[in-house]
This record gives structure tokens, C-alpha cells and sequence, in this order.
């Protein structure tokens, strides 16, 4: 099964100020603040949830083809992607514009302040699914991630006109959208992703119920954080997966996309649903337990040895010609 991931790629540039933004702060000339903090820290993390769902992807060997907009200064990142087992030839190049990119400093209270620069994630709306597909002689399934929402709009228009299986997942971008722009990205979706809350909001923002969304989509996939996952499907009784004992909870950042990673492998690998749940569960937990997205080790025995905790050998027996243990 060959899987397309298309969405943001971004960088995060994180400072830390080692005293308390609000002693900067002078309440009647807020109206003409001007300030620049001398930091301590400044950590550069890659990120961008297609991104980050392709390295999850490419740690567990399914070959994922990413899909979306960077500038020209993406090639120390396309050279990490590379070697962790992702397909980037399909990631446009943008010949004025930098990769997207998350500026932010936190200072002693935790407070924060952050610009986000969406730079070259504005000409995804430029890439055409068709050309990706013929280069990889075809495509089985294009997840559409959170993006430049006419790209997301185009590429769901195109899956449907060419009759490609698509997932929906708009996560970070649903709070923007209104109810029209919501049901045209779900209509027909082969899966649709979202943590609890978006469910809710989703259901809100559409006009439509619960089995009004299962009636349109194939399957509906729902993260519950610690809880695991629940998985719905028309008719049919829903499959709930718990998640793996966590060995320390460093950095939640990421564990969405860890889970998706985790889920298109399975489907890549012709597992079940619930199997394709825990291999997503135990992504999660893996990212949970470091600081940044695409900062953990997949050590495949160890992997394979914890999953087996969790789930049991028979679970794990499925996985370990897939994981080459």
C-alpha cells in the first residue's frame, strides 16, 4: 500500500528568557511596546505534521511520500528525511520564500510569546496530486494534514475526481475553518482523524451527528490522549485501544502525529484496524516521552518487546516480520 502524506513542514526556533515578561512590561505605554529579550536557550526543532508523520512512518519502514512546500532552505531537513526513510522527491521548492516556520520564546512563568511564519506552505496549493501519483506508479491513500487551506481544498477536490482514498485530518487548521469548509474536506473521506475535542467541534461546526459523520466517511478515528483511541465505523460496534504504559511524560508535542504514523503503518502492513491503532498508540508514547517531534529513537526490539507488554505476543507476533525483529 502505497501512502501519500501531505501537509505542513515547518521549523521551530524555541528561546527561553530567563526572567518574567511582565516585569518588562509598562501598563500605559503598552500601546507603544518595543522590547528585545536577551535569551538563554535556543533550541531548533524540526516539525510540520506531514513531516512529522512521515519521519514516524519511515522509522517503521512504510515508505511514506511527502507531500507539500518548503523553501530552498530545506535541504539539511530533506537530507534527515532521507535517511530516516522518506520519500521527499514530491516536496515542492519554493524559489522566494523560506520553509514555514514557529518563532517563540517562553520565559520564566511559562508565559509565551510566538510569531508563526507560513512562508513556502502557501504554494502547496501549487502541488498536483496526479504528478505524485504517476512518479510512484500510483497512489492506495493521500492523508491530507493541516496545511494552506486552498491546497487542503484542492487536494481533497483532486483525490475525489480521480478517485484516490483520502483521510482527513485538519487538526490545528479546524479552528479556523466554518461548517461549509469542514463538510466539503469530510464528505467521502476513507478515514477522518481528530482528538476528542475536534470531534466534538467538528459535529458543531457542521450541523452534523455522529451518525450523520460515520454515514460519510469509511472510518473515524478518535484520539482520547491518554486514554488511547476509539475507532468507529457505520454499523458496526466500536474498537477501543489503550495506550502503553508510559516510562516518563517529557513533551506531549507531537504525539498526534506520532499516533498517525503509528495508524498508516499498520495500514500499509494490511493489519487490522485495532492492530493499526496500537502500533499508533505505542508511537505516541515513544514521542510523549522525549522533548520534540522527531527526536525519538525506534529501536525496533525494544519497540516490539513493549508492545508485546501491552498488548500480547499474539499482537506482536503480527508485527515482527513487518519490524524485520
Amino acid at each position: 500500500m502505497r501512502i501519500a502524506v501531505s501537509g505542513s513542514i515547518a521549523t521551530d526556533h524555541l528561546m527561553t528568557f530567563p526572567g518574567r515578561f511582565a516585569d518588562q512590561l509598562v501598563g500605559d505605554q503598552l500601546h507603544t511596546v518595543s522590547l528585545s529579550f536577551l535569551v538563554d536557550g535556543l533550541d531548533v526543532r524540526r516539525g510540520g505534521v506531514a513531516a512529522n508523520i512521515c519521519f514516524g512512518m519511515g522509522q517503521l519502514g512504510a515508505a511514506p511520500v511527502l507531500v507539500g512546500a518548503a523553501g530552498a532552505d530545506f535541504d539539511e531537513y530533506r537530507a534527515w528525511l532521507d535517511r530516516h526513510g522518506v520519500d521527499t522527491e514530491s516536496v515542492r521548492i519554493s524559489e522566494v520564500l523560506h520553509t514555514a516556520r514557529f518563532v517563540c520564546t517562553t520565559d520564566a512563568d511559562h508565559n509565551q510569546i510566538g510569531s508563526f511564519y507560513t512562508g513556502a506552505m502557501s504554494e502547496a496549493r501549487q502541488i498536483e496530486l496526479k504528478t505524485v501519483a504517476d512518479r510512484v506508479d500510483g497512489l492506495d491513500l493521500v492523508h491530507i494534514g493541516a496545511d494552506d487551506p486552498e491546497a487542503m481544498m484542492r487536494h481533497t477536490e483532486e483525490c475525489r475526481s480521480r478517485s484516490i482514498p483520502f483521510a482527513a485530518d485538519y487538526s490545528q487548521q479546524l479552528a479556523r475553518m466554518g461548517g461549509e469548509e469542514i463538510r466539503a474536506l469530510t464528505d467521502g473521506a476513507a478515514y477522518l482523524f481528530s482528538n476528542e475535542y475536534e470531534k466534538a467541534l467538528i459535529e458543531t461546526k457542521t450541523g452534523w451527528d455522529e451518525a450523520e459523520i460515520l454515514s460519510r466517511v469509511g472510518t473515524r478515528v478518535t484520539t482520547l490522549g491518554a486514554k488511547g483511541a476509539v475507532i468507529e465505523r457505520a454499523g458496526e460496534e466500536p474498537i477501543r485501544v489503550s495506550c502503553p504504559e508510559e516510562e516518563r511524560k517529557a513533551d506531549p508535542t507531537g504525539v498526534g502525529d506520532a499516533f498517525r504514523a503509528g495508524f498508516l503503518s499498520g495500514l500499509v502492513w494490511g493489519s487490522s484496524l485495532e492492530r493499526a491503532a496500537q502500533v499508533g498508540c505505542m508511537m505516541a508514547t515513544l514521542v510523549i516521552e522525549t522533548v520534540g517531534t522527531q527526536e525519538y529513537t525506534l529501536l525496533r526490539g525494544t519497540f516490539l518487546e513493549r508492545f508485546t507488554k501491552a498488548y500480547g505476543p499474539e499482537a506482536a507476533d503480527e508485527l515482527r516480520g513487518h519490524l524485520g525483529v
